[in-house]
């Protein structure tokens, strides 16, 4: 027997930060084991649990994916129950919804045809999205299968609230911006290494600018943040590095963006990576019918919401394209504090939510777009 919230404060218990997820990978391994998965860790260090119920015929005709992802950023946070709340470093984001997975999905009955696979990603936190990645084109099959191929449905494992389901994210560019230059005399009149990346800071922020002047909303427009500036001295040359986040809407080209931020570098030197296109699913899709069909009959009023951040959903929506949403218990203003926790009741309503989103799926099925077994 797998009780929930030990399963949970265990699981957060164990540090996971990006690319030292392994502990943490074979701890839900194991536990996936006792909940009767077919569970293992991939070549990318996923760690993968599977469930089905073939037919009649030995065939699986409906197919969904439930992923996580079991890093977290760097930070310890004390792990302890407080008020009804579970502190610790993921609680929130983003332990708490994969916990949820793995417990909805193994109380979920299946029907004759029916295979959910709950994954937890590595490597989400760190802007590689490793995990997911690896996913796209290796997705666990039965003999004859490819694993290549799409699901009929996904559902991400992010906060997003009991009571609503995300539709998208924006997507990410990272820049590096290095300048090396003759050292010289603070009173004579050449430009110090330090100011001309804040002038190029200056530009990246007046180009977003004016880019988010005709923009509706948040969502919409260009987002930069400077992470960091540092400046180094060896008594003969001067140099200066930065890094730049810019979170990216719909619709903008990733190439015609990175040329225009280094135009503004001038002579600098500015490295664009990690870069991942902007992603929205469709509102009307049966995943989120479905999922707002049971929110109102737990009492709630659906809320479809878009986020500022990234997200794994991002890598495998465009390429999977089936119906897809974000879903998990917590408050997303809580990501990456040094005050993350989750309300334990939440946590527990968040996994019948899913059960019921589960089992309602399955008999609408014919509703899905047929993706890759018809």
């Amino acid at each position: 027997m797998v009780e929930p919230l030990q399963l949970l404060q265990e699981l957060v218990s164990i540090p996971s930060v990006s690319g030292q997820e392994g502990v943490a990978a074979g701890y839900l391994v194991n536990r996936m084991a006792d909940l009767g998965y077919r569970s293992y860790i991939d070549e990318a260090g996923n760690a993968v649990g599977v469930l089905e119920q073939p037919d009649s015929e030995g065939r699986i005709t409906f197919e969904g994916v439930l992923m996580g992802h079991i890093d977290t950023v760097p930070g310890q946070i004390p792990v302890e129950i407080r008020d009804g709340c579970l502190y610790g470093r993921g609680t929130v984001d983003a332990k708490g919804p994969l916990a949820a997975f793995v417990l909805a999905a193994a109380q979920t009955n299946l029907a004759p045809g029916t295979r959910l696979i709950v994954a937890g990603a590595v490597e989400e936190e760190a802007a590689t999205s490793k995990g997911a990645w690896f996913l796209v084109d290796h997705l666990p099959a039965q003999e004859g299968e490819q694993n290549s191929r799409s699901p009929d449905f996904c559902i991400i494992g992010e906060p997003s609230g009991g009571d609503a389901v995300t539709l998208g994210y924006k997507g990410r560019a990272l820049f590096d911006y290095t300048w090396s230059q003759e050292m010289s005399h603070t009173a004579g009149p050449e430009q110090a290494a330090a100011e001309k990346a804040v002038t190029w800071w200056n530009e990246v922020r007046a180009y977003a600018d004016s880019f988010n002047k005709n923009c509706r909303g948040v969502f919409d427009q260009l987002s930069p943040s400077l992470r960091f500036i540092k400046t180094h001295s060896n008594g003969m040359c001067d140099s200066v590095t930065a890094k730049v986040v810019v979170r990216i809407p719909p619709g903008v080209d990733l190439d015609t963006f990175e040329a225009d931020i280094r135009r503004l570098a001038v002579d600098a030197q500015v490295c664009m990576y990690s870069q991942v296109p902007a992603y929205r699913s469709q509102r009307n899709t049966p995943l989120v019918r479905v999922f707002s069909n049971v929110l109102r009959q737990n009492g709630f009023l659906p809320r479809l919401k878009v986020k500022t951040g990234t997200s794994d959903m991002n890598v495998v929506g465009p390429r999977w394209g089936c119906p897809i949403v974000a879903y998990g218990p917590g408050d997303s203003r809580l990501d990456h504090t040094p005050n993350e926790h989750l309300e334990i009741e939440k946590y527990f309503q968040a996994i019948t939510t899913l059960i019921q989103v589960l089992e309602q799926a399955q008999e609408v099925q014919h509703e899905f777009m047929p993706v890759f077994y018809h």
